[in-house]
């Protein structure tokens, strides 16, 4: 017998077949428990300096799969709110999602997203395609679109290995808008305020077939030019020892580079920049 949180017996509602999405499951049946539909009272919006938000992140594809990281910065209004946040997570085992904005709203958008994709494959019994977990994502974020136009939002950054696509071309990336707009981007991106100097710099650095390593660096320079420019930004904290999060997503799966690995490409990134603030030419 299947006893929920109050003691009582599980309503029928979980014994009936329906749909293979948790998230409209939830919002028949315990809509309170969408934090992504809750918005202010009316002509209430939250001033930019109430909530946290986080900044930037970034990803490109290499030649084994596709690159993600993020810096650890998060800032209230003029204030830094937080040094280590974590803005990159593992989605499923190909897949992964790290987001720029509201903090608290981004967080529980991950964690109901990693619930969505297991749930789906426990019912189906297969796995989404990974241009049906983008449209998921997307619908899930036009859900949050209320409080988006609130001053809430939360602007997510998808990446996964899909298997099926041709050789060279697996790694792929995905962006969103505030109303749940899906792009494909090719090669790299970025979001968050610092993206703009993010995406500069990974246009002076990448080039096809970047392996690991040439790849890490090229994401960590991006974002040390993004903390250059943009003070939501934070760049490698050598005293603290706050680095940058680096992931990867191949055929073998998600892999978060090791604490150690992103300590050594961060301290060779800001030892290449005593001699050259500006950065690394464009490979030739």
């Amino acid at each position: 017998m299947t006893w929920n949180e109050n003691g009582g017996r599980l309503g029928e509602e979980f014994f009936t077949p329906g749909t293979s999405s948790f998230t409209e499951f939830l919002a028949e049946h315990r809509p309170e428990l969408l934090s992504t539909r809750r918005i202010l009272p009316d002509g209430v919006r939250a001033a930019p300096g109430q909530v946290p938000h986080g900044t930037t992140v970034l990803a490109l594809a290499y030649r084994d799969g596709v690159l993600i990281a993020g810096d650890r910065r998060a800032t209230m209004g003029n204030l830094i709110a937080q040094r280590d946040l974590e803005k990159v997570h593992p989605a499923d085992d190909h897949t992964a999602v790290a987001f720029a904005g509201t903090v608290g709203l981004a967080l529980d958008m991950v964690k109901l997203y990693q619930v969505e994709l297991a749930h789906f494959e426990k019912i189906e019994g297969t796995a989404m395609t990974l241009n049906a977990k983008a449209r998921r994502l997307a619908g899930m974020i036009r859900e949050n679109l209320g409080q988006a136009m609130q001053g809430l939002a939360v602007v997510p950054l998808l990446t996964g290995y899909d298997a099926s696509a041709p050789e060279g071309e697996r790694g792929r990336i995905f962006s969103f808008d505030v109303a749940g707009g899906l792009y494909e981007k090719r090669d790299f991106h970025a979001e968050g305020s610092g993206s703009p100097y993010a995406r500069g710099a990974l246009k002076k650095l990448f080039h096809k077939g970047m392996d690991r390593r040439a790849a890490a660096l090229a994401a960590l320079q991006a974002l040390w030019d993004a903390a250059d420019d943009d003070s939501a930004t934070g760049g490698p904290d050598i005293n603290r020892r706050i680095f940058p999060i680096v992931s990867v997503i191949t055929e073998d799966g998600f892999e978060r580079l090791p604490e150690a690995e992103t300590e050594e490409l961060s301290r060779e990134m800001v030892e290449q920049r005593r001699s050259r603030p500006d950065g690394p030419n464009a490979a030739p």
